[in-house]
């Protein structure tokens, strides 16, 4: 009797863990995005930025569905090194290449899964210029960083360092003279694939993960206006309207809305590239720095001289540089298509610029918006209108400059002191002076000539 109660409880316990056990199992959190194009600044931002929204929806597991030929080795290194210290476990699908800087992605995480006809591999460093194969200390570097985190996730080191340098040889691999490109059921016999499998959803059957919750990375609004001012044409008229701002602020100060323009389209401009990680802190001063040295050569020396140039070079090569991922000045790893539409979306947008000044200028003052602003009258001499403070009957009449005129000073007219003012140039003292204009309350001059 003893036993067949000593029976039922036991089968009572084991009941009732087992329905506990049902009722108090949670639904596993599976957290998805894609590196799905080149690895730069703004994929280093999205992996970022995804990352840290799995963390905060408490996920139990990452999958990267990876398809990319690679990309810029610091932002991979970046991203590596992310997914290295991540605390929650991170797979990576290759949907269809895992190329270059996308396989170092790949090797650091936990599990590698690929779809058929996928392939892992070839991430010898290459410049952007030609395509051709980087010196051999940025090679050393990859290679490194190859082994060590092959090594951190129990992957052979030597095969990844394979992938980057062409002389080693492994038997039963490679021969020298090829990096290493693993297909689908070469990845899974050396140890970097887990098993083939045709979406993220055969990973959790493998991993036999039932009635998980899927959740699908999704760009937000803010990082989607972050990109679309990252397109070239739009980064263009904004570059027209900062060159075009600027001229007519210039130009008429004190209005206001031709810097405001200017200001906000600058702001437009830097901070979508800033924040991807392409425009630095010494790319904003090279612009700014053009624009006070344009300003000093337009309201302190008169003239066009170094200032107006070195002013006009900084302002184009802040614009320049602030599109490029440039690592201090250094672009041997930029890629050439990336530096020509950098190059060519300035310098389009700065003649379109000149051309809309050239076009817009005579216009303006037909404009019923700036009636309120700016005169657009003809107040001529013959209706009675004049700003003369001294007779015409000096005009034409010589003398000579009684201080230096640098430009403005004093000049002696048949033994008469008048205020006047050159048209820029300097001019030393008793130097022999014509009189040009008597408009205002000083005598415009020039040098005469000998």
């Amino acid at each position: 009797m003893l036993k067949y109660y000593l029976s039922l409880f036991v089968l009572f316990t084991l009941i009732s863990s087992t329905i506990l056990g049902q009722e108090t199992q949670e639904t596993k959190k599976i957290f998805t995005f894609k590196i799905d194009r080149d690895i730069d600044p703004a994929m280093n931002r999205r992996v970022r930025l995804a990352l840290e929204d799995a963390v905060a929806s408490n996920a139990d597991l990452i999958i990267i569905e990876m398809d990319t030929y690679g990309g810029a080795v610091n932002d991979a290194d970046d991203i590596r090194t992310m997914i290295l210290e991540s605390k929650i476990p991170i797979y990576t699908f290759i949907n269809k290449d895992a190329a270059s800087a996308g396989a170092l992605i790949s090797i650091a995480s936990d599990s590698i899964y690929m779809a058929p006809g996928s392939s892992i591999g070839a991430a010898t460093v290459v410049n952007g210029a030609d395509g051709a194969a980087a010196p051999d200390k940025y090679q050393s570097y990859m290679r490194s960083m190859m082994r060590s985190t092959a090594e951190a996730k129990g992957r052979d080191p030597k095969i990844a360092e394979a992938m980057v340098d062409e002389k080693l040889e492994i038997e039963g691999v490679t021969q020298a003279g090829s990096v290493v490109t693993l297909s689908v059921s070469e990845a899974i016999k050396l140890g970097f694939c887990e098993g083939e499998v045709r979406s993220i959803e055969d990973i959790l059957e493998a991993q036999k993960i039932q009635d998980a919750e899927l959740i699908v990375y999704e760009v937000s609004e803010t990082e989607q206006i972050i990109s679309f001012f990252l397109n070239p044409a739009i980064s263009g008229v904004l570059i027209l309207i900062i060159i075009g701002g600027i001229y007519f602020e210039l130009q008429t100060p004190g209005i206001g809305f031709p810097i405001l323009a200017a200001i906000v389209a600058t702001v437009l401009y830097f901070i979508p590239y800033y924040l991807n990680g392409l425009a630095e802190n010494w790319e904003l001063i090279i612009f700014l720095l053009g624009i006070v040295l344009l300003a000093v050569e337009l309201f302190v020396i008169p003239g066009f001289s170094i200032f107006g140039v070195l002013g006009i070079i900084f302002i184009l090569g802040g614009l320049v540089l602030g599109m490029l991922p440039n690592e201090d000045f250094n672009f041997e790893f930029v890629p050439a298509a990336d530096l020509f539409a950098a190059l060519l979306t300035v310098i389009l947008a700065a003649l379109a610029a000149v051309g809309l000044v050239f076009w817009l200028t005579p216009k303006v003052n037909q404009w019923g918006a700036f009636s309120t602003i700016t005169l657009a009258s003809t107040q001529s001499k013959a209706e009675g209108y004049t700003s003369s403070f001294y007779s015409d009957q000096l005009l034409g009449k010589t003398g000579k400059a009684h201080s230096r005129l640098r430009p403005s000073g004093r000049v002696e007219i048949e033994g008469e002191i008048y205020d006047a003012y050159s048209r820029g140039e300097f001019i030393d003292q008793d130097e022999q002076i014509v009189v040009i204009s008597t408009e205002g309350t000083s005598l415009r001059v020039k040098k005469k000539e000998s």
